[in-house]
């Protein structure tokens, strides 16, 4: 799945840490998300487009794999 997690996370100049953090998750799987390897649960998209105050569509767009 596309997403604009790091240009949004960038914007604010948060650091992977930093967004981890404030999701509960490890810098880890921040990064697995932003390189598009891990496609995150409708639960912690949800988390994220109320964090960036974004709707989800805007932050994430399925690539039709």
């Amino acid at each position: 799945m596309k997403n604009r997690v790091r240009e949004l996370r960038l914007e604010r100049n948060w650091t992977q840490k930093d967004l981890g953090d404030r999701l509960g998750m490890s810098r880890q799987a921040i990064i697995a998300i932003e390189n598009e390897r891990f496609d995150p649960s409708l639960r912690l998209a949800i988390r994220m487009s109320r964090l960036f105050k974004k709707r989800v569509e805007e932050i994430f767009v399925a690539d039709d794999r």
